[in-house]
């Protein structure tokens, strides 16, 4: 205990022990020699602000802290561990700017997120609605960062910030990525790598996914060396076992066998690849990383994935274009061979099962010409990809913002833009869709320049986008719905209550109603809408469904859903804020359009699950603590601070400190 008392006071509960001992010692923070006093400044209990006001103090905290320093250097890397990838060369870095320049990109996405609701409540985001985006004062990647901690917030609310934010992530990497795609289809042949080429278009489809070509060709790699090490069991010496395998052909057909055998063994016994035939026309069989994930996929997928591993080990195979069913072609003959009965054509989706011409036309049922047995280019190749995914999305039914059918003309006119029958394609689409209406316009000015035959079908559609423009500058704004209204008196259910279909049994949450039905008279025949007791002389109601589309649905087919629970639908954020547990919060814009249901809403939601309809104990209680905390509403405001620095009290605090920090 003597020996204990003599050692000097102990640190206090969260003060550091060097500190303690200093201050035992009579040494002041300014004394620590400056690895010590580095190393406590870079605390993660302190913050940006703390660091800021300590380089403010003295001299030696001020060199310290300085700009290019260990400190400021693990501050960033705390707050925005996933940036340093982007620095290969750390020395000269100015990490006070770095911090400084992603914080005021991360202010400068909040803001930009929060404008598009009030902006494009009433619309899809326009063509030109990204201007502001594209002219950023601040790297791409900083803003692209920010955009993705307010996808990653936890919790249910900030949804209207989360839909938007995605909107304009989805934006900004396909834009990188269309840039990537022309630059690579401008290379010469040789430098154009198949795997590269799926890679770009499946980024394209996947903007959001966490897909590059480096973690794709590792997968690859490591499939390339489980082969050899089946290769080197049956041929010790095989040339394709050296390291710089790959980078010279082998020429004996022989040793080529070996190769392809212990591919087919790897591929197809140990790691269990096949074609799925089951799921022939899921659009996740045409993504090279899905491919690899899910270990199916259709012919021509597996095929790259095939030739690739084959062109490591030294065999090359050459795409084969041939009609319904993608084939490669491995030449036994003189190399560069026109005659067709000189190569041995591979299904890869068949299990590598090598193939005769006349085999080849047992496949797929009849004779077909010498050219289909030709040699195709990676354009080709990419080009028979995407117009696989053009095909799945026109034959898409519960998607209706036909985007798989978007992304892929947008793939296929970026190869040829040029094609006027895709160009009407995108031109009628969108047209369909209504929205971007200027853009229609500028496709059918291009497809008549190309095309002066098509003036009727362009004529026909100018006419109507026109229309369609002037009807959007007359639109007078939001119409606004007062439940009180005497002849809104029989609607019953309001917007963010959770419902379920009497007759279908699906789920959905009521954005939008009508004192009756508003649709045309086509539809409510095509609908049978007649066969209701009460017809369309009802309350009808504008509802998103778990399967992701939007139904119109009369109120006697309605009732309240005994199970309340989120709703999965990609538009979920366009309309509400949050979900409290039992039911969805209205945003600003839908709020002001139906400025009195949010109050019938908490009601209801009192009434009916307090009275024990809702089976879930859980719904109940988060239902009360929702009510008493009044709907528990995440503000613009609220939501911008919680994506600030934890440490930090607000955000202007942190920047007034970053500032005096320079």
């Amino acid at each position: 205990m003597a020996a204990a008392e003599s050692a000097g006071p102990a640190a206090a509960p969260g003060e550091p022990r060097g500190a303690a001992e200093a201050d035992a010692a009579g040494m002041g923070l300014t004394d620590l020699p400056g690895e010590l006093l580095e190393l406590i400044l870079c605390c993660d209990v302190l913050g940006a602000a703390d660091i800021g006001r300590v380089s403010c103090t003295c001299r030696r905290l001020r060199e310290a802290c300085q700009p290019r320093g260990k400190v400021w250097r693990e501050r960033f890397r705390l707050r925005w561990p996933s940036l340093l990838k982007y620095y290969s060369h750390t020395d000269g870095v100015s990490w006070l700017e770095e911090y400084k320049a992603r914080h005021n990109a991360g202010l400068e996405a909040q803001r930009i997120v929060a404008s598009f609701s009030k902006r494009f409540f009433s619309e899809h985001v326009p063509c030109d609605g990204f201007s502001d985006i594209e002219t950023l004062g601040c790297p791409s990647h900083f803003f692209e960062d920010e955009l993705m901690c307010i996808l990653n917030m936890e919790g249910r609310k900030g949804l209207t910030w989360k839909y938007y934010a995605k909107k304009i992530l989805y934006f900004l990497r396909q834009q990188n990525i269309l840039k990537n795609l022309k630059e690579y289809l401008q290379r010469p042949t040789d430098r154009q790598s198949f795997l590269e080429g799926a890679v770009l278009i499946d980024q394209y489809c996947n903007p959001l996914s966490d897909i590059c070509l480096k973690s794709v060709q590792a997968q690859v790699d490591d499939i390339t060396d489980k082969v050899r090490k089946v290769l080197r069991t049956k041929n010790p010496r095989h040339p394709s076992l050296a390291s710089k395998a790959g980078e010279v052909l082998i020429p004996e057909v022989e040793l080529q066998r070996q190769v392809l055998d212990a591919m087919n063994c790897v591929l197809y016994e140990q790691l269990k690849y096949k074609g799925n035939e089951l799921d022939y026309y899921n659009s996740l069989n045409s993504y090279i990383h899905q491919v690899l994930i899910r270990r199916t996929g259709i012919p021509i997928s597996l095929s790259v994935l095939y030739l690739t591993i084959a062109r490591q080990l030294g065999v090359k195979l050459e795409p084969v274009n041939f009609p319904s069913h993608f084939l490669l072609r491995w030449c036994q003959g003189k190399e560069g061979s026109t005659d067709i009965f000189d190569y041995t054509y591979i299904d890869a989706f068949g299990k590598g099962k090598q193939l005769t011409v006349k085999e080849c036309e047992y496949l797929i049922g009849h004779h077909v010409t010498e050219e289909f047995y030709g040699v195709v280019t990676s354009k080709e190749v990419l080009q028979r990809m995407v117009g696989n995914l053009l095909n799945l999305g026109k034959r898409e039914s519960t998607d209706q913002s036909y985007q798989l059918l978007r992304d892929s003309l947008d793939l296929y006119l970026a190869m040829y833009p040029d094609n006027v029958q895709h160009l009407m394609l995108q031109a009628r689409l969108y047209f369909h869709l209504g929205i971007w209406p200027e853009k229609v316009l500028d496709i059918l000015q291009h497809i008549q320049a190309l095309d002066p035959s098509q003036h009727g079908a362009v004529g026909y559609l100018v006419q109507h986008t026109l229309e369609h423009i002037e009807r959007r500058k007359e639109e007078a704004g939001p119409e606004v719905k007062h439940r009180s209204d005497e002849k809104h008196k029989e609607v019953c259910f309001s917007i963010g209550l959770i419902m379920k279909h009497k007759r279908y049994g699906y789920n959905c949450v009521i954005y939008g109603w009508d004192p009756a039905c508003m649709m045309g008279h086509e539809w409510i025949r095509n609908m049978n809408v007649h066969s209701l007791p009460r017809g369309p002389h009802q309350p009808f109601y504008n509802v998103l469904v778990e399967d992701g589309s939007c139904r119109y649905a009369a109120q006697e087919n309605l009732e309240y859903n005994s199970e309340p629970r989120e709703i999965p639908h990609p538009d979920i954020g366009r309309y509400f804020s949050e979900f409290t547990g039992i039911h969805y919060l209205p945003n600003t814009e839908l709020e002001t359009r139906y400025p009195e249901d949010l109050e019938l809403t908490r009601a209801t939601v009192q009434k009916i699950y307090s009275s024990g309809l809702g089976k879930s104990p859980s719904n109940k209680n988060r239902s009360s603590s929702a009510s008493a905390s009044g709907g528990g509403k995440c503000t613009e405001v609220q939501l911008a601070t919680s994506l600030m620095d934890t440490n930090s009290p607000n955000a202007e605090d942190e920047l007034l400190a970053l500032f005096h920090a320079c």
